[in-house]
C-alpha cells in the first residue's frame, strides 16, 4: 500500500475519519472537564548522617567513609516507607478521623531524585490547603519514625531526615492537565481516524467510488458517471423527459467518449455490448438511455435485449415484450416482425421476448451471429444489453464480435470480488473493456466526478413522441436514419 493509496482511502471515507476524530477528541475533553481538580503540595526533606549516633554505633555501620553510600541505599526504601501505617497512623489521629491510612496512602507519594540525598513528599487532593497541611504532617511523621524507631533501638538514629522546605499551598491544580489531555486526544483521534478510514475501505466488500474501479482494473477508462435519480426510473429515457438536464448531458458525454474508444471504420465499431458484473447494477437503464442518446443526433440505432434469462428492456421502455429475440432465434418469427420503433424513426428496439431456459444455446447459435452481422451493416450503432457476467459470459461472446464491452458498475451494489472476477475473465478471453460506467453515484459527489453543463431547453413533445425542435423555425425535425439503414 502506497501513501497515495492511503490518501485515497482517507479521502473516500473522510466522513468516517471526521466522526472518529470528533468522538475521540470529545471523549478526551469530556474526561478532562468532568474530572475533579486535584492539587499537589510537596515538602522537601534532606537525609544526612548523624555523626553523634555513628560514634556510638560504629561496630554496626563500619567506617564513617561508607556513610554516604549507606544513606543513599536507605533512601531508596523511603518512598515505600512513607505509605506504611507507622508513618500515616499518627497523621490520621491528628486529623481526627477525617482520613484513614488507606486513604492517605493513595494520596501521598515520595520520590528520591537520582544522585541526591533529597526526598520529596507530595500529597495530591481536591483541597489545596489540606494537601499542603497533609504533606507537612506526613513529612514530620516520617522524620520522627526514622529518627526514633527505625534505626535507633531506643537510642539516637544514625540517619537524620530533616524538612528543608515545607509544602506551600498550590496556586493551581496539578490535574487534569487540560492542554496535555486535549493534545493527546487530538493525536490519538487523528491516528484512529486514519486507521478507521483505511480499515473501512479494506473491509468494504462493495464498490463505493471510482477509485475502487481503478484499483481493480488498473487501466480502467471511466466513460461516464450517472447519479442515482428517480427520473431514471421512468419508462422514457432521460434525454426525452429532461433533455436539458445534467444527467442527459452525462449520457451525451458517454456517447462522445465511446466514439473515441470504438472504431470509426468497419462493422465492429458499430457494436456496443453493455453488461455488468452482477444483477441490479443498472445496465438496462444505461443501455436504453445510451441508445436514445445516440439516436438523438439522427444515427440509426438498434437496441437488442439479449438478456433472455431476465428480459427487461421492453418493461423499461414501456413496450410490448411478449414477442422478441427468443422467437427469432427459435425460427418462430423474423426480425422484421418483432422490431419496434421507439421515440424516433431511427431508434429501433428488439425485445428479448419470453424468458427461456436454453438461453446460452440460442445466443451462441449461427442465427444470432448472423443477426448481429447483418444489424451492424444496416445500423450506425447496435447496442446489446446482455446478461450480467456473474450469471453467464454471453457478453464475452458478443464482445469478441465487436471491439469489446462496456461494463456498468453500481455504487453499493457491485461486489469487489465479482468485479475482479469479471475483469479477470474478460482479460483471459481477450475481450477488451471499452470503458466503465459508474452508476448510482451520489448526487452530491457527481459534480466532483465530472462537470455538468446546462443548456436551455430546445425540445418539445411531439404528437407521437418527443422530437428536437429546430432552433430557427421551431418546426419538428424529421430526420431519417443515416444513409439507407433502417429497420430490417
Amino acid at each position: 500500500m502506497t501513501i497515495m493509496d492511503m490518501l485515497r482511502m482517507i479521502g473516500k471515507h473522510w466522513l468516517t475519519a471526521v466522526i472518529v476524530f470528533i468522538i475521540v477528541v470529545g471523549a478526551a475533553a469530556g474526561f478532562t472537564f468532568t474530572r475533579t481538580k486535584q492539587y499537589t503540595a510537596t515538602a522537601q526533606m534532606f537525609a544526612s548522617y548523624n555523626s553523634v549516633a555513628a560514634d556510638a554505633n560504629l561496630n554496626n555501620v563500619g567506617v564513617q567513609s561508607a556513610a554516604g553510600s549507606y544513606i543513599a541505599t536507605q533512601l531508596t526504601s523511603y518512598p515505600d516507607l512513607v505509605k506504611t501505617s507507622a508513618v500515616l497512623q499518627p497523621v490520621v489521629e491528628q486529623e481526627s478521623g477525617d482520613y484513614t491510612v488507606g486513604t492517605l496512602a493513595g494520596m501521598v507519594t515520595a520520590t528520591n531524585p537520582e544522585g541526591t540525598y533529597m526526598l520529596n513528599v507530595s500529597v495530591t487532593g481536591p483541597d489545596p490547603q489540606q494537601s499542603a497541611d497533609l504533606a507537612n504532617s506526613i513529612a514530620k511523621s516520617l522524620s520522627d519514625v526514622v529518627a526514633s524507631e527505625l534505626y535507633s533501638s531506643g537510642e539516637q538514629s544514625i540517619v537524620k531526615l530533616s524538612v528543608v522546605q515545607k509544602a506551600q499551598t498550590p496556586s493551581g491544580p496539578s490535574s487534569p492537565n487540560v492542554m496535555l489531555n486535549l493534545l493527546a486526544g487530538c493525536a490519538i483521534g487523528l491516528v484512529l481516524a486514519i486507521v478507521c478510514a483505511i480499515l473501512r475501505d479494506l473491509l468494504s466488500r462493495r464498490i463505493q467510488d471510482i477509485s475502487d474501479l481503478q484499483v481493480i482494473a488498473q487501466q480502467a477508462t471511466i466513460v461516464g458517471v450517472i447519479p442515482k435519480d428517480d427520473d431514471l426510473d421512468g419508462t422514457k429515457p432521460i434525454v426525452v423527459t429532461k433533455p436539458d438536464g445534467s444527467i442527459a448531458e452525462e449520457f451525451r458525454r458517454i456517447r462522445t467518449n465511446l466514439s473515441f474508444t470504438t472504431s470509426k471504420d468497419g462493422d465492429k465499431g458499430r457494436l456496443i455490448v453493455v453488461t455488468s458484473s452482477m444483477p441490479s447494477e443498472g445496465k438496462t437503464t444505461i443501455s436504453c438511455n445510451l441508445a436514445a442518446t445516440l439516436a438523438e443526433n439522427g444515427a440509426a440505432v438498434l437496441l437488442i435485449d439479449a438478456d433472455l434469462r431476465h428480459p427487461s428492456v421492453a418493461k423499461r421502455l414501456g413496450l410490448e415484450g411478449n414477442v422478441g429475440l427468443a422467437h427469432v432465434l427459435s425460427n418462430q418469427a423474423t426480425v422484421k416482425d418483432v422490431v419496434q420503433r421507439y421515440w424516433k424513426p431511427n431508434l429501433h428496439i428488439l425485445p428479448a421476448g419470453p424468458r427461456i431456459q436454453n438461453a446460452s444455446v440460442l445466443l451462441n447459435s449461427t442465427i444470432m451471429h448472423s443477426l448481429i452481422k447483418q444489424a451492424v451493416q444496416q445500423y450506425d450503432y447496435v447496442i446489446i444489453d446482455t446478461t450480467p457476467m456473474s450469471v453467464a459470459n454471453d457478453a464475452a461472446v458478443f464482445g469478441q464480435q465487436g471491439n469489446g464491452v462496456v461494463l456498468v458498475s453500481g455504487k453499493g451494489v457491485t461486489y469487489k470480488s465479482a468485479l475482479r472476477g469479471t475483469v479477470t475473465e474478460l482479460g483471459e478471453l481477450d475481450v477488451p473493456i471499452l470503458g466503465f460506467v459508474f452508476n448510482l453515484a451520489d448526487q452530491q459527489k457527481s459534480g466532483g466526478y465530472s462537470s455538468y453543463y446546462y443548456y436551455g431547453s430546445y425540445y418539445h413533445y411531439g404528437e407521437y413522441g418527443y422530437g428536437s425542435e429546430d432552433a430557427d423555425n421551431g418546426k419538428q425535425s424529421k430526420k431519417k436514419p443515416a444513409g439507407k439503414r433502417g429497420r430490417k
